[in-house]
C-alpha cells in the first residue's frame, strides 16, 4: 500500500465512522474503497469489519447521555446480536468467495434502497410509535435483531438503518435514544464477528490485511467522535446522495 492508498483508506474510515454514528451505512464507503484499491472482496470485508469496531465504540461514547437507562434492554438485545453476528460471519467464511460477490451486490442494492427510503421509514416509525409502550419490544424485535445480526456479520452495510427502523417501530423511545441503541448494537455485531475472524486468522489462516485494519480503526474512531458531535448538522439529503453514489460505484466495481 502506497501513501496515497493509505490516505484514501484512512479518509474512508473517517467518513464511515461519522456515517455509522449518524445513519448506519459506513461500509458503503470503506468496502468499495478497498475493492477499488484492488483488495479481494472477502479480505476487504473482513479487514473492514475489524476496523469498524473502534469507531462503533467511539460513537457510543459520543452518545453516552442518550444511552442512560437502556442497559437492561441493550444486554437483552446484545445476546441476539452476538448470535446473529456469529452465524453471519460463519456464512461469510464458509460460502465460496464467488458467492460473496453475488450476495453482496444484492445486499448493497437493498441497502441503497433503505438509504433512499430512510426519511419515509422514519416518518412511519413516528406514526407507529404513537400511544404505545413496549420497553423491550417483545420476541418479534429480539428475533428481528438476531436476523439483522446475521446480515451484519456477513456484510453489514446499512445494518444500522435496519436497526433504527426496527427499534423505532417496536420501542417506545424518541429517535435519538433509538439511534444510540443502534450504535451500540451495530458495534456488538461488528465486535462479535471480529472476534470470530481473529480466531479463524489464528487457527485457519483467514486472510486479514492488518494495515487496512489499523487505518480504518484510526479513521472510524475520529469519525465516530466527530459524527456524534456535529453529525446532526449535515444535510440528510447530501449525506444520502454520497452514500448512494459510493454504493453504485461499489456495484460497478464488483460487476467489472
Amino acid at each position: 500500500m502506497d501513501v496515497l492508498d493509505a490516505v484514501a483508506v484512512f479518509a474512508a474510515g473517517v467518513a464511515a465512522g461519522g456515517i455509522n454514528t449518524i445513519v448506519g451505512s459506513g461500509s458503503l464507503i470503506t468496502f468499495p474503497t478497498l475493492v477499488a484499491l484492488g483488495y479481494p472482496p472477502v479480505v476487504a470485508n473482513v479487514s473492514n469489519n475489524l476496523g469498524l469496531v473502534p469507531g462503533g465504540v467511539a460513537g457510543a461514547y459520543g452518545y453516552r447521555e442518550e444511552l442512560r437507562g437502556q442497559r437492561s434492554r441493550l444486554l437483552r438485545f446484545a445476546i441476539a446480536s452476538v448470535i446473529g453476528a456469529v452465524i453471519g460471519a460463519l456464512l461469510l467464511l464458509g460460502l465460496p468467495a464467488e458467492a460473496f460477490n453475488v450476495i453482496v451486490i444484492a445486499l448493497i442494492m437493498i441497502a441503497l434502497i433503505l438509504v433512499v427510503a430512510q426519511p419515509r421509514l422514519q416518518r412511519w416509525v413516528l406514526r407507529r410509535r404513537e400511544g404505545e409502550h413496549r420497553p423491550h419490544g417483545g420476541p418479534v424485535l429480539w428475533v428481528a435483531i438476531l436476523l439483522t445480526g446475521v446480515y451484519g456479520g456477513y456484510f453489514g452495510a446499512a445494518q444500522g438503518i435496519i436497526l433504527i427502523a426496527l427499534l423505532g417501530i417496536l420501542l417506545d423511545e424518541e429517535l435519538q435514544r433509538v439511534n444510540a441503541a443502534k450504535i451500540v448494537l451495530s458495534a456488538v455485531v461488528n465486535g462479535a464477528a471480529a472476534v470470530l475472524f481473529i480466531l479463524t486468522w489464528m487457527f485457519f489462516d483467514t486472510k486479514i490485511d492488518w494495515g487496512v485494519v489499523l487505518l480504518i480503526a484510526l479513521g472510524t474512531t475520529v469519525g465516530g467522535l466527530l459524527g456524534a458531535r456535529v453529525g446532526r448538522r449535515i444535510p440528510p439529503l447530501a449525506l444520502r446522495g454520497v452514500i448512494v453514489a459510493v454504493g453504485v460505484i461499489a456495484i460497478v466495481n464488483l460487476l467489472a
